[in-house]
């Protein structure tokens, strides 16, 4: 039966467009790599033009166990679903009890008012639904992956400052409206920039080190620059070195 209505479910998704282009999470023909490769050409098209980069990652606090029934639900009937559908996946929700056992004394048994099934046919879906809505009216570049956020835009100014900054108001209005939280201690932000550190570390090879012979030369920038430039470089330049030579 899951599989039936998961079906269903999907297919009012596509023609409702109602998964936009920053979910790469459970998602047809979308994955990690996606993610990353869209969000960081946006991030890496700013640094290009030399305009200092913030990126703020954002992550949902026990995201799948924490969606309220009620909002899921009524993000269903905002998106068209008709009754009988929005009534059965209600009484699925809300069909689990749960109690806690702790030294074999045992809790009375509560209805279990949030969170989507993990490990079930259509949780996923009805999880991307719920969050499909948060960077509704966002300015800076956003991804999602599942419960995971990236927002990113220029800092060089203040007037981009203040637009991550109203952003980030946004998401966190979104995340009391929704009844969620964000893990404080799994949020982060990254500066981006030309910090040139190679170019800094040769230059100081250049004006310490008095030997010029090849050997030395080599050895230090090996052992000092390079691993700069080649850090991650999977992600920057995914060709292999045979496919080159041959350009």
């Amino acid at each position: 039966m899951e599989q039936i209505l998961l079906e269903s479910t999907l297919r009012h998704m596509e023609n409702k467009e109602m998964i936009g282009d920053s979910q790469h999470g459970f998602s047809k023909g979308k994955l990690c790599l996606t993610n990353l490769m869209a969000f960081y050409d946006r991030v890496t098209a700013l640094v290009d033009k030399g305009r200092a980069t913030d990126i703020i990652y954002l992550d949902l606090c026990k995201a799948f166990h924490t969606v309220p029934h009620d909002i899921l639900v009524s993000k269903l009937e905002t998106h068209g679903f008709d009754g009988w559908t929005t009534w059965w996946i209600r009484n699925w929700l809300d069909g689990s009890t749960q109690r806690v056992v702790v030294n074999s004394l045992m809790s009375k048994w509560r209805p279990v008012m949030t969170g989507v099934p993990q490990g079930s046919v259509l949780g996923l879906a009805l999880f991307n639904i719920f969050v499909g809505n948060m960077d509704s009216g966002i300015k800076c570049s956003l991804s999602k992956f599942a419960d995971n956020t990236k927002l990113c835009g220029a800092a060089n100014t203040l007037e981009g400052r203040d637009a991550i900054q109203r952003d980030l108001y946004r998401l966190e209005r979104w995340v009391r409206v929704n009844l969620m939280n964000f893990s404080k201690a799994k949020c982060n932000i990254l500066h981006m920039g030309w910090a040139q550190k190679a170019n800094c570390i040769l230059d100081c090879i250049e004006r310490s080190v008095t030997s010029r012979s090849r050997e030395v030369i080599l050895l230090l920038y090996s052992t000092l620059a390079r691993p700069h430039l080649e850090y991650c470089v999977q992600f920057w330049g995914p060709q292999y070195k045979k496919d080159m030579e041959l350009l």
